[in-house]
């Protein structure tokens, strides 16, 4: 990197401009939602130990269907999803003997960038109260078929479209019985040699009222890690004086899509959550987090716990079980308005740059990235330690940056600020903040092409 300085003007902060560009969430279908989860409920379960080769009932009808939703969106759009089914043997927790696991993938591969890849995600498999019984009905509505709705709706509605970047819609078995399903497709991407943009994991978005009878249908819960899962013991050591441990890719990840949001106004709005997943549990991002990945979770405001991991009965006065009548469609549409728009501005947009930063010793620092294909321009962010969003510094061109590679801001002193650069591109799409300490810059696996 040339380390060319530029010294700036202490007060200078631009605007930076909206994105241009459209986004097809109007497209978004209540009525195509509420028949697809509708249709994943009467396969009567879902379970991953359930039958594989049961034509009406069973995890094997429930992922033949899916890929058979797949096939048919690609037959609308000449052929532009490539439909793939992961699988392996697993045996382990919650499995006691070895069972075939099974994803239903489809990819929209990017017309300039196929290597660079955005994920949505949901678990098809569902439970009852007891994690090993294959054979009840569970009918798991919210959890998942509201998750599994929304990512073939993404399907449906994106595949119109081509993008710069690849899409990748995914169906996974196995969440229930340990996150197996998300591990199958994180190791996938990474024995593609995909660079993983970002992972929108969507589990449990189709309710808006909990069993305590409170209700939110405008809100949507968006869960980050903050740390990353797999910072080494010497990136955790620099943390400890640098900073780093609210800045994962992650984090910025979902400080993204809440700004994203506020900006389109889509009729929900997002509470970030920042926990890796709500309290003592788990889903089918955390394999990717594991691995270095970006990634994060939708879930809905407020659960109902009546009705999730429930055998179907009704208990003084109450009835138990994830059914269908239990459900908030609308409210499901206007998240998967919220995912479809972000997937649409992710697929256009640059990689987060990679960024370091020197300002030890000095009263003002020195902050560097590598530049991003297909950006315009840079925006340089900055926010207190002590506070939660970003407030943008400077705007750069992307010209000047390529010329320069760093530059001095000054009288920005270290110790008071976390600085973070974010790409643009020339319809406005922007990638989300790379933040400018350990373990805060995205490191692509391979050169996206």
């Amino acid at each position: 990197m040339t380390l060319h300085r530029l010294a700036l003007a202490p007060l200078l902060l631009l605007a930076a401009p909206a994105a241009a560009q459209t986004t097809p969430d109007a497209d978004v279908s209540v009525e195509q939602l509420q028949a697809d989860v509708e249709r994943l409920v009467a396969f009567g379960t879902r379970h991953t130990l359930s039958s594989q080769d049961d034509p009406q009932r069973g995890i094997g009808a429930a992922l033949d269907w899916g890929a058979a939703q797949f096939a048919a969106i690609s037959a609308g759009c000449a052929g532009c999803l490539e439909v793939v089914q992961p699988e392996l043997m697993v045996s382990g927790n919650r499995m006691p003997a070895a069972v075939r696991l099974r994803n239903v993938v489809a990819i929209q591969r990017g017309l300039e960038r196929p290597g660079e890849v955005v994920i949505v995600q949901a678990h098809i498999d569902s439970r009852v109260s007891d994690v090993m019984d294959a054979r009840s009905d569970a009918p798991g509505a919210n959890d998942n078929a509201s998750g599994s709705a929304l990512v073939l709706e993404a399907a449906r509605v994106l595949s119109r479209q081509r993008y710069p970047g690849t899409i990748v819609y995914a169906l996974l078995s196995g969440e229930e019985q340990g996150l197996y399903g998300g591990a199958l497709l994180a190791d996938y991407a990474l024995e593609q040699g995909w660079t993983v943009k970002a992972v929108l994991n969507n589990d449990i978005v189709g309710g808006s009222c909990g069993s305590d009878g409170y209700c939110d249908d405008a809100h949507v819960r968006v869960f980050s890690e903050g740390e990353r899962a797999d910072a080494d013991d010497a990136t955790r050591a620099q943390m400890r004086s640098r900073g780093g441990g609210n800045d994962s890719p992650s984090r910025n990840l979902s400080r993204w899509v809440d700004g994203l949001a506020a900006q389109v106004g889509l009729g929900v709005d997002v509470r970030q959550v920042w926990r890796s997943d709500r309290m003592g549990r788990g889903g089918d991002h955390i394999p990717f987090l594991e691995r270095g990945l970006p990634a994060i979770r939708f879930s809905v405001a407020v659960e109902d716990y009546n009705h999730q991991h429930q055998d179907l009965r009704s208990e003084n006065g109450i009835d138990y079980g994830d059914t269908v009548d239990r459900m908030d469609f609308p409210y499901l549409a206007r998240v998967t308005r919220l995912n479809v728009t972000a997937l649409d501005r992710l697929a256009r947009a640059p990689m987060p740059p990679q960024v370091r930063i020197d300002g030890v010793v000095r009263p003002d620092v020195l902050l560097e990235w590598l530049p991003v294909g297909r950006a315009v321009r840079y925006n340089v962010w900055r926010r207190a330690t002590d506070t939660r969003d970003w407030d943008l510094r400077l705007v750069l061109d992307a010209d000047a940056a390529a010329e320069l590679n760093s530059l001095t801001l000054a009288p920005d002193r270290g110790d008071d600020w976390i600085f973070g650069v974010s790409a643009v591109a020339a319809d406005g799409s922007e990638s989300p903040v790379a933040s400018a300490v350990p373990g805060g810059d995205f490191a692509p696996l391979v050169p996206a092409p």
